[in-house]
């Protein structure tokens, strides 16, 4: 078997019910429910609806690799950007929907949540320049001129071009927070023995003076996030316990990660010399080609200490002077040399897959080399990724298989408190606390 092409599924025009659609979702494994539904059906997550769209990051402008998280009412703004590979201009209108702390639909009409215009048009873009890809980079700050979300909560970011609102383009998860109640949290070692060395323990208290709580168990919803993924996130947790004005939620089991490993990373900064981890450097006219080192297990080596940016990427362009529009965009070859598993697939996993599981970065086993390969298009930049595999009929992928995981790993953790008082129509999101391992 050799090399592989790898390109999104398309369904064509099906369409489901609201009901098959939740059966499903709760039926199919993880590459499937990403592969089945059509490509415009509006998704509550973050995801990429289209193939022309790349290197889609949203955080808070002006700090690199952070959360998209702000105060409401505050100063700073969210910076959302993207690339379209078709290299043209297009009329990318957006939209903010409201939603509950489980990311659906709150229920409340867009002129009691934001302030001005339900939608507006992304009037930022400019086009790439010296790079044999040709494209469009699009820039939007949130809150925009016209589109202010006026209540804190979930918000869902819908891009869409303005010829055809129903179909999405790109749908990003993004929060607005109004600090009411305070964590206090620490990330420590599992106590259960069994998960001492390879789980991770976040236990928090939170402190909700002056928020009348007529039911602590249904009037606060928390959530854990590792590293900023929701693909893993924790929810549906209860307080262990109620003291004055306190909920403790110091569990031993639910409220632990598996710690996994330090990020492998790659350098694509420049394209002129190899640089860390790559093995090969192809131009050709119709662009670049650039090989990874071909990885292998590390779940029986023992924990090293090194620096990584937890999953994500940082575009950066060391041959040119402008990051966003210079850099060139290269087909990236992974392999993993691994003994064939039948029950399930191995994927290319971080922020250069947007934390997805499907065909695009599914790994396809060469016979001939004896390794299993990806080839994914990205963007010059300094990545982060790791190998997982997901077993048939699972949701979440396993890390350990091939990186291991190790009590010790550098995590970051973000803890989300959510409010809705009795008679209240949404989820107000009244606490953020992020915290990490070191």
């Amino acid at each position: 078997m050799g090399r592989s092409i790898f390109t999104y599924d398309r369904t064509g025009s099906l369409i489901l019910s609201s009901f098959l659609f939740l059966f499903f979702c709760a039926t199919v494994s993880a590459q499937d429910s990403t592969d089945f539904f059509t490509s415009d059906f509006l998704r509550y997550e973050d995801h990429i609806y289209a193939d022309n769209i790349k290197t889609v990051t949203i955080e808070q402008d002006g700090i690199r690799l952070s959360e998209p998280i702000i105060e409401l009412g505050g100063s700073d703004r969210l910076l959302l950007s993207f690339d379209d590979l078709d290299g043209d201009f297009k009329n990318y209108n957006y939209t903010l929907i409201h939603c509950d702390y489980n990311w659906q639909p709150s229920n409340l009409n867009d002129n009691e949540y934001l302030a001005g215009f339900a939608q507006d048009r992304i009037e930022n873009y400019r086009s790439s320049f010296n790079t044999l890809q040709p494209y469009t980079h699009y820039e939007l700050l949130i809150p925009g001129r016209d589109v202010r979300p006026m209540l804190s909560g979930n918000y869902l970011l819908k891009v869409y071009t303005e010829d055809a609102p129903d179909k999405p383009v790109i749908t990003r998860r993004l929060m607005i927070v109004q600090n009411r109640a305070t964590i206090e949290a620490t990330v420590q070692r599992a106590t259960i023995v069994n998960d001492m060395n390879s789980r991770q323990e976040i236990d928090f208290s939170v402190f909700h003076k002056g928020l009348s709580l007529a039911n602590p168990f249904e009037d606060i919803k928390v959530v854990l996030m590792q590293n900023g993924r929701w693909d893993n996130a924790i929810t549906g947790l209860k307080p262990l316990f109620l003291k004055e004005e306190e909920l403790d939620y110091s569990y031993d089991e639910e409220n632990t990660f598996s710690a996994g490993n330090e990020y492998r990373t790659f350098d694509l900064r420049t394209l002129r010399i190899y640089t860390q981890f790559v093995k090969d450097i192809i131009k050709a006219e119709s662009g670049y080609t650039v090989v990874v080192a071909p990885g292998i297990s590390r779940s029986f080596d023992r924990y090293v200490t090194e620096n990584d940016i937890n999953g994500k990427f940082l575009i950066r362009n060391q041959d040119g002077r402008d990051d966003k529009l210079e850099s060139e965009y290269v087909s990236v070859k992974f392999a993993l040399k691994h003994e064939i598993l039948t029950n399930g697939n191995f994927y290319v996993f971080g922020a250069l897959s947007d934390w997805k599981l499907n065909a695009s970065n599914k790994m396809v086993y060469n016979e001939d080399e004896g390794t299993y390969e990806a080839l994914l298009y990205l963007k010059q930049g300094y990545y982060d990724y790791q190998y997982v595999f997901l077993q048939d009929g699972k949701r979440i992928a396993d890390e350990s298989i091939v990186e291991g995981s190790h009590f010790e790993t550098e995590n970051k953790y973000t803890i989300l408190v959510y409010y809705r008082p009795v008679g209240g129509r949404y989820d107000q999101l009244v606490g953020f606390k992020k915290l990490t391992t070191r």
